[in-house]
C-alpha cells in the first residue's frame, strides 16, 4: 500500500520516529494512524529493553516547583550520553518525572515505576521512561529523587 507524505509527516510528529519507521509502520498497518502509532511504539519498548544493560552515566538533575510553591521535587534522570541529556524529549521527562513524583509521592524509585502516570493513566512511569529510551536510542533510568513539601 502506497502512503502519503502527510501520513508520514503526521505520524513522525506524533512519535518522534524516523522517516523510514513511519512509513514502514503505516505500510504495516494499511494506513491507520492509530495502528501505526500502537506499531511504533511496541518497537520503541523493545529497543529500549536491548539497552537495559548500558551504562547511563550521563543525565541531569531537574527541579520542580509546583505552582502554589508549597511543594516540589528534585530527580536525578541518567542516560548514556550529554547529547541526549540536553535534548528537549529528555528535559521534558525529567518534568513529568518530578511532577509525578510532587503530586503521587512515592517512598522510592521503585515504586515510581510502578505507578499510573497522572496524564495518561493506561501507562506507568517505567512505560513512559522505555518510551523516550527508544525514541532517543539511550538507555534511560531513574537514579533517585528528593520530594519535598512545607509541613512535612
Amino acid at each position: 500500500m502506497a502512503v502519503s507524505m502527510e501520513d508520514i509527516k503526521k505520524l513522525r510528529e506524533e512519535t518522534g520516529a524516523g522517516v523510514l519507521d513511519a512509513k514502514r509502520a503505516l505500510e504495516e498497518s494499511g494506513g491507520e494512524m492509530k495502528k501505526a502509532t500502537e506499531g511504533i511504539a511496541k518497537k520503541g519498548l523493545a529497543r529500549a529493553e536491548k539497552k537495559a544493560d548500558r551504562e547511563a552515566g550521563n543525565g541531569v538533575v531537574y527541579a520542580y516547583v509546583h505552582h502554589d510553591n508549597r511543594s516540589g521535587a528534585l530527580v536525578e534522570l541518567a542516560c548514556e550520553t550529554d547529547f541526549v541529556a540536553r535534548t528537549e524529549d529528555f528535559v521534558n521527562l525529567a518534568k513529568e518525572v518530578a511532577m509525578q513524583i510532587t503530586s503521587n509521592a512515592p517512598k522510592d524509585v521503585k515504586e515510581c515505576l510502578k505507578q499510573a502516570y497522572n496524564r495518561d493513566p493506561k501507562k506507568t512511569i517505567d512505560e513512559l521512561i522505555k518510551g523516550v529510551s527508544g525514541k532517543l536510542g539511550e538507555k534511560i533510568e531513574l537514579k533517585a529523587f528528593s520530594r519535598m513539601k512545607v509541613g512535612e
